[in-house]
């Protein structure tokens, strides 16, 4: 089937909306229904298999990043899961964060009287963070894989090398921009924790989202919490204690189930592919942008970024990329824009076209 069909806005726009909302596919639209459809008809028995469904769905996620299922919890959104294990760490620990990153990092971690500092986000940012480890000496590294305004894309073997260097150093990391857009290995990242909402470049709905944790990072969590004795009602007394905080009350099947028909769908097209596609988009697309003055110096120097631009024009320009049905949103000090998988050098030429009209 050709995405135009897969992917009806395709049809009456060129969509490079993807960092604010991903697309929702015929196919998971149809999976969908047959879930409601099932509920509707069997009612109670529906949910015979609940929580065998639910690990199901941690296990395909856990495959896809090459995570732990164990360790793997489902969530509604990132700052469900963020704020959950936030509330689980020593408030004596010290945290580095990124100037300007997505207010559910950065906020949470501020509001709570942590101990932190901040690292711009500049052409030298690997360098930075390293001096201000250096002279600040956190114990948390909190932090985008990808900065939702600008698209500056922190290097993944700077972080590697980072918990190499700094084993204790606690790295977390909000995947929402980056999860979906190439291949990861959770495993081998360096990385204590990856958690990510699922409506943008996972292309699987709001209300989805994930959290993986290193095991080494369990004996660090809740830590009163271990001493006291957990809920021994028969439904509850199986479940581990961050299961119960993670995972608390209902879990939505359809959902979860939508992230995981989200998943096999990234595995039958293949992630390399959609790597490879992406990253030769987006080098195009910096080309062009650089060649017309769009971009900060910042992105303009980094060997590597994302698939995320954020383009300095006028209002006027910004309308004219509306009205040429293009689809964006204003963020920051321009206007961003993303391409993923479904976007084609077509896309790229009509956007430079509304902006050298």
């Amino acid at each position: 089937m050709q995405l135009h069909e897969q992917y009806p806005p395709l049809n009456n726009s060129t969509y490079l909306n993807t960092p604010t909302s991903g697309l929702l596919s015929k196919d998971i639209l149809t999976w969908r229904r047959q879930h409601d459809e099932d509920f509707f008809r069997r009612g109670y028995f529906f949910r015979d298999n609940f929580d065998g469904f639910l690990y199901g769905v941690k296990e395909t996620l856990a495959n896809f990043f090459q995570a732990d299922a164990s360790n793997t919890f489902l969530i509604p959104n990132f700052s469900f899961g963020f704020n959950t294990l936030l509330e689980g760490l020593s408030k004596e620990e010290r945290f580095l964060l990124l100037q300007e990153d997505y207010p559910s990092v950065n906020y949470p971690v501020e509001s709570r009287g942590f101990t932190c500092t901040h690292v711009a986000v500049s052409e030298h940012l690997e360098q930075d963070i390293l001096a201000q480890i250096e002279t600040f000496k956190p114990t948390v590294f909190a932090f985008s894989l990808v900065q939702y305004i600008s698209g500056i894309a922190i290097d993944l073997t700077f972080i590697k090398q980072l918990k190499e260097t700094y084993p204790e150093l606690l790295l977390i990391a909000d995947g929402t921009q980056f999860c979906g857009t190439r291949k990861f290995d959770f495993s081998a990242s360096g990385l204590d924790v990856l958690a990510g909402s699922g409506y943008k470049w996972m292309m699987a709905g709001y209300g989805s989202g994930f959290i993986f944790l290193k095991a080494a990072l369990l004996e660090r969590l809740y830590t009163q919490a271990q001493k006291h004795p957990k809920p021994m009602a028969p439904f509850l007394k199986d479940k581990g204690l961050l299961t119960l905080l993670f995972e608390p009350g209902h879990q939505d099947t359809l959902i979860y189930g939508t992230l995981q028909q989200a998943v096999l769908a990234f595995e039958r097209i293949g992630m390399r592919d959609i790597e490879q596609h992406i990253s030769s988009l987006a080098e195009q697309a910096k080309i062009a942008f650089t060649e017309r003055g769009l971009l900060t110096n910042a992105v303009i120097k980094r060997e590597t970024h994302s698939s995320i631009f954020n383009l300095s024009i006028d209002e006027t320009t910004y309308q004219r990329l509306q009205q040429a049905n293009i689809v964006c949103v204003r963020r920051g000090r321009g206007v961003r824009i993303g391409f993923h998988f479904f976007n084609t050098t077509e896309d790229l030429a009509k956007a430079l076209a509304a902006i050298d009209y």
